[in-house]
């Protein structure tokens, strides 16, 4: 697969779409592990490529998020939602180059 910023050996552990950060590393020096987020469901180099710091390059994923909010912000695993959990929170984990 593509690096989506060449140059950079880059590690995420919190999903670009959702902002989760407990399923492992997303991405792995650069490149997507194809990982599947478990809350928002987004796989890691499919849903959530680009460039860092471009227009480009966050569109896709900024729509991409909001179709998942406006659709419920609905988790892979319903029945794994913690009661106490709060959407603005989550989103608040979201790299700050993918906001």
């Amino acid at each position: 697969m593509e690096r989506t910023d060449p140059g950079t050996d880059v590690d995420e552990e919190h999903c670009r779409i959702c902002g989760y950060g407990e399923d492992g590393l997303t991405w792995e020096s650069g490149r997507p592990t194809a990982g599947i987020c478990s809350r928002c469901g987004t796989e890691s180099g499919i849903g959530d490529m680009g460039e860092p710091g471009t227009w480009e390059g966050l569109q896709g994923i900024r729509k991409y998020r909001g179709y998942w909010v406006g659709n419920g912000a609905r988790r892979q695993s319903p029945s794994l939602r913690p009661k106490d959990w709060d959407l603005l929170t989550q989103l608040g984990g979201i790299p700050p180059e993918w906001r």
